[in-house]
């Protein structure tokens, strides 16, 4: 699997605002369908958000929808995680991933995933 790293996160009040980045270790993520995913303590890992890698489209766990946007910066080979309106419940590890999969399936949790060290967002109350 591709070696991403992630940036970004910290201590912020609900309501805030927080911005993730995701880095590779040396290659183009332009081709690559990126994820963004959590885990919440105590919780499993699910999907975040997820772009495509031509057309820019993306798709969002229905939890974010509508405070979460995910775009790129090619020239600067990153993918972004804005996250507004931040609530307790976003509370976790945000981790970032390249999928080989369909943008339909990008959010999917699989058993083959392996996961680096994230970024801990936590928000408080």
């Amino acid at each position: 699997q591709l070696q991403l790293v992630e940036s970004g996160g910290g201590l912020v009040q609900s309501g805030g605002s927080l911005r993730l980045s995701c880095a590779s270790s040396g290659f183009s993520l332009d081709n690559e369908i990126i994820g963004w995913f959590r885990q919440a303590p105590g919780k499993e890992h699910e999907g975040v958000s997820c772009i495509g890698s031509s057309d820019g489209n993306a798709r969002y766990a229905d939890s974010v929808k509508g405070r979460f946007t995910i775009f790129r910066d090619r020239a600067k080979n990153l993918v972004y995680l804005q996250m507004n309106s931040l609530k307790p419940e976003d509370t976790g590890v945000y981790y970032c991933k390249a999928r080989s999969t369909s943008l339909r399936r990008c959010l999917y949790i699989y058993t083959t995933d392996n996961w680096g060290k994230g970024t801990l967002v936590t928000v408080s109350s």
